[in-house]
């Protein structure tokens, strides 16, 4: 009788209610750590498991754990959602059985708990700081007509939106809340110093980042600015700044406002504003003659 080949890449095999695991990443304990509740966990690690974040996976300077949703289904058929209460369009995911998925990420640690959901209060760069400086977290993916309202109340969760649109489900919106924390987490990134002035940095006044450039220094007839290349490390500096400050006044009046309040006297403001201007529709003409 032939014997069936032997199977490659698995040191070994148990029995599990979660198969996944066997192809799970090291858990370090101790390291930042997101719990995901989902009904798709091959969606994960996903994106994350790539690059930077999933080298400092593979390192174990954060950990990634999914629970499946199907696995706290009801009946035969493991079901987890039902129809909206007062009728209505699409279903909804049961308050019991996402109580059941929230305790069991919620064993052995306490995590803050974050719904992905389009009606949640905007991602921002300082909760990330804030979810980096703590244990990890527990995300909710949300899927159909989003979750029973009970549980949700119940068990204190936080609503986050990535983005004033609406997805077909939270994985997207949990790789993205993921990725912007764990960036910031020490040795995630090869050097700590790119976070200082980039978007919304504390380094960077909370602005917009200034324009970055490279070699070759002449491309298709645009050239690097001047001031970039003349080794006057204070006038670039001085450079950077105004530059952050003129795109963000342009692209975010928003964070302008927020910053200006604070930090820019008035008189100042408009005069920058005509500055800006001026600066602008220069750059535009020379670019009509070149044409």
């Amino acid at each position: 009788m032939t014997q069936p080949p032997k199977s490659h890449g698995r040191l070994s095999i148990s029995a599990t209610l979660r198969p996944r695991e066997l192809m799970a990443e090291p858990q370090v304990q101790g390291a930042w750590t997101a719990r995901v509740i989902t009904l798709f966990p091959e969606a994960f690690p996903g994106i994350l498991g790539l690059s930077l974040t999933g080298k400092a996976l593979s390192q174990g300077l954060w950990n990634i754990q999914t629970i499946p949703l199907r696995d706290f289904g009801t009946g035969k058929h493991r079901n987890v959602d039902d129809t909206p209460a007062g009728g209505g369009a699409g279903m909804v995911i049961r308050a019991d059985v996402m109580d059941a998925a929230i305790r069991d990420a919620s064993a052995g640690a306490r995590l803050p708990v974050i719904y992905m959901s389009p009606r949640g209060k905007p991602l921002t760069q300082a909760r990330a700081r804030e979810l980096a400086q703590g244990p990890g977290v527990i995300l909710i993916c949300g899927r159909f007509e989003g979750v029973d309202q009970r549980v949700l109340d119940a068990h204190d969760v936080e609503e986050i939106s990535i983005g004033d649109y609406v997805l077909t489900g939270g994985e997207i919106a949990a790789q993205v809340l993921i990725d912007t924390t764990v960036r910031l987490i020490p040795r995630v990134l090869g050097n700590q110093d790119s976070l200082a002035e980039e978007s919304f940095s504390v380094g960077n006044r909370g602005l917009l980042e200034h324009p970055q450039y490279t070699k070759p220094a002449l491309w298709e007839d645009r050239q690097i600015p001047d001031i970039l290349l003349s080794g006057n490390h204070a006038a670039i500096a001085k450079w950077r700044a105004s530059e952050a400050e003129r795109l963000t006044k342009e692209r975010r009046p928003d964070l302008w406002r927020a910053y200006a309040e604070t930090h820019v006297d008035p008189a100042k403001d408009r005069q920058r504003s005509g500055a800006s201007d001026q600066s602008r529709n220069h750059r535009e003409h020379d670019k009509d003659q070149q044409r």
